[in-house]
């Protein structure tokens, strides 16, 4: 089942096609690669250079790292990017990522509204804890856990610059820690996951997703309340709706206690774009 996103306050996906796609960050606007993006776009490639401050190319096809070319001579390499009343810093950096996932939105919206100061969230593999500033806005009591401490730095600064305080910040694998807390006896309200698809563990332990999915999944069901939910976000080719459902019905996962749907965004120009699966289970 396909699911659109909203934009995000102050974002916009303008044009996707060509292997990239033409974003705009409040007052920056970059271009990126976007292998999901194999059709034609529908502006031209002096329209998208005239209309972009930074674009970034990979060192190879696919790679994460590489270099930020400018194509405005003003533009900033770090900025204030603001949405619904919260303040992310966004950075030029050596790779593609910016510090924020706007298609994210939807579980901002999610946490939103299911979050008061009466719940606690855990949000692992957090990154520079977007989802943590909703979840803490509300008032909920947030477990933010990430295993690179710059993410870590990177999280805290956001946190400042939204006028929030409390949030905890744990560097940890995020899988044991959440089998640390399972141990613990610690139980969550809403429990949100997001995994990259591979790398590298501190020691150099190899991540494949799709081989570990099922134990993390496992162990997060462990963490909830009585009416808690476990929210997973993956973006990998070898993770599709069903393979999900699969590990589901392994685990005894009830199918309407499952919400499992594909992310996608629309462009301002009419383009369709796939952004992963996003799925909810519910205890």
């Amino acid at each position: 089942m396909k699911s659109f996103a909203d934009f995000p306050e102050n974002y916009e996906l303008i044009d996707a096609g060509g292997g990239r796609k033409l974003e705009r960050w409040g007052t920056v606007t970059t271009i990126r690669p976007e292998h999901q993006a194999y059709f034609g776009a529908v502006l031209s490639r002096n329209e998208w250079n005239n209309l972009a401050d930074w674009e970034f190319i990979p060192k190879s096809e696919g790679a994460l790292q590489g270099t930020w070319k400018k194509l405005n001579p003003q533009a900033p390499e770090e900025w204030i990017f603001s949405s619904a009343g919260l303040q992310f810093k966004l950075r030029i950096t050596n790779n593609k990522h910016l510090g924020l996932f706007p298609e994210q939105q939807i579980n901002w919206e999610f946490l939103s509204a299911h979050l008061n100061d009466s719940k606690r969230f855990l949000n692992a593999f957090a990154y520079t804890g977007a989802a943590s500033l909703f979840g803490r806005k509300t008032g909920a009591e947030v477990v933010h856990c990430d295993s690179v401490k710059n993410m870590l730095d990177w999280g805290r600064q956001n946190q400042v610059e939204s006028n929030l305080d409390g949030i905890k910040w744990v560097q940890e694998d995020a899988l044991k820690f959440i089998r640390r807390e399972v141990k613990r006896g610690n139980a969550y309200d809403i429990v949100q996951l997001d995994p990259p698809a591979w790398g590298l563990g501190a020691k150099g332990e190899k991540w494949k997703l799709e081989e570990l999915l099922g134990s993390l999944i496992s162990e997060a069901l462990q963490l909830l309340s009585k009416s808690g939910v476990l929210i997973l976000n993956t973006y990998s080719p070898k993770v599709d709706e069903a393979f999900i459902k699969r590990i589901c019905q392994d685990l005894s996962v009830p199918s309407n206690r499952l919400e499992n749907s594909e992310l996608w965004f629309k462009t301002t120009s009419g383009k369709e774009l796939y952004y992963g699966i996003v799925t909810r289970i519910y205890k």
